[in-house]
């Protein structure tokens, strides 16, 4: 049976339509349009949200955890509890981040992240009430021991292309976004081959110099991760990695927007920099997000979290942000409207993901994941495959 969603208003999120439909039949997008000419199935369920605004779900390209648990725990149970979080923010679709461990540990949670987003992917016994994996995001370990922030020095590696097959073979091929410091001895023959092989490379963790990062681009890298965070600061005299990547509208880039890893007026330059097409927002999300004070874990080891603040050894260990909070945050912080913000959370991360024709957008043809928002912003009703969670 198909469904109808009524609305007032739904951001495709390009498009913006005002007493809006959309016509969901078999968990995707049949059609999309103004009320009065989209033809309504008969006997279709017809599910009137009033005042509210219908747009893409979300998509998280960078988190590491939830509720409580770490993606790289990796079983079902720890995955289903961080993605029903996520769900209740509105995200639909994630990729599962890790972060840099000893080798066997990282070996093994790539191949039970693997495993799930091929279940995933293959719709094998889909939840509606879960977020689904696109595909994993590998953080480390190839990155800076000078711009590290909290990854493990110890088990940090030179950059290889023996130890990035074995990820890539226990992950069965599901590594999406390779996140790796462009100076590193041998980082530019394996930013190539990474992106060669259909990998998102973004350039993060990195102490560059301004030729440096422009040499990684070159050699393929399209995105930078967390911009401003465990980056070489920009100077007048001498820019940096950031003077490379702030600068080509080729690069897309993503940022946390909670106020606490980057400023907001630095929020406000970054996206006057990229662009409402170039700019992503991410949460970088650990355990931690949803619950109390206390402690946690990033990985394996200890973060202490306070007033929305995580750190591990004095320094700031991911965050406990959601990515509906990143939206409002960014209107606020960079003055942009609610339709401009939405973007960043959806359409510009399917974009950099190479998924755009089936997440990130409301049209015919695409994946029936939809955010319901109240006209304040706030996430009222979450809709994963066409299912009303």
């Amino acid at each position: 049976m198909s469904t109808v969603l009524l609305a007032r208003q739904l951001l495709t999120p390009v498009e913006r339509i005002e007493d809006a439909a959309l016509v969901i039949d078999g968990g995707i997008i049949a059609s999309v349009g103004k009320r009065d000419a989209v033809p309504v199935p008969s006997q279709a369920r017809v599910v009137d949200f009033g005042e509210s605004i219908l747009t893409p779900g979300l998509i998280d390209m960078h988190i590491h955890g939830g509720a409580g648990h770490d993606v790289m725990e990796g079983s079902d149970e720890s995955l289903a509890a961080i993605e029903r979080s996520m769900v209740r923010h509105g995200v639909t679709s994630y990729c599962p981040t890790t972060v840099t461990a000893p080798l066997d540990q990282t070996l093994k949670s790539l191949g039970d992240l693997g495993r799930a987003v091929e279940r995933a992917s293959s719709g094998l016994s889909p939840d509606p009430t879960r977020a689904q994996p696109l595909g994993i995001h590998l953080e480390g370990p190839f990155l800076s021991h000078a711009r590290r922030g909290v990854h493990s020095g110890i088990h940090l590696q030179p950059v290889s292309g023996e130890a990035f097959n074995q990820m890539w073979d226990a992950a069965e091929g599901r590594i999406r976004v390779l996140t790796i410091a462009p100076e590193l001895e041998g980082a530019l023959a394996l930013i190539a081959d990474a992106s060669r092989r259909g990998v998102c490379v973004s350039i993060g963790h990195s102490n560059a110099t301004l030729a440096q990062g422009i040499a990684g681009i070159q050699a393929g890298a399209r995105h930078a991760t967390h911009t401003f965070n465990a980056m070489r600061r920009v100077d007048h005299r001498d820019p940096g990695l950031l003077g490379a990547m702030l600068t080509d509208r080729k690069v897309t880039a993503d940022i946390i927007a909670d106020g606490i890893h980057v400023d907001p007026i630095i929020v406000d330059l970054f996206v006057r920099c990229k662009g409402v097409d170039g700019a992503v927002l991410i949460t970088d999300g650990i355990s931690a997000t949803g619950m109390p004070d206390g402690t946690y874990h990033l990985g394996s080891f200890e973060v202490q979290v306070r007033d929305n603040r995580c750190q591990s050894h004095g320094k700031l260990a991911g965050s406990v942000l959601t990515l509906d909070r990143a939206v409002q945050n960014v209107m606020s912080f960079a003055k942009l409207s609610f339709q401009d913000s939405i973007r960043m959370a959806t359409l510009n991360p399917a974009r950099v993901l190479g998924i755009e024709h089936r997440k990130g957008v409301l049209q015919a043809g695409a994946d029936a994941d939809v955010a319901v928002f109240s006209p304040a912003g706030e996430i009222l009703r979450t809709i994963v495959g066409g299912v009303l969670n």
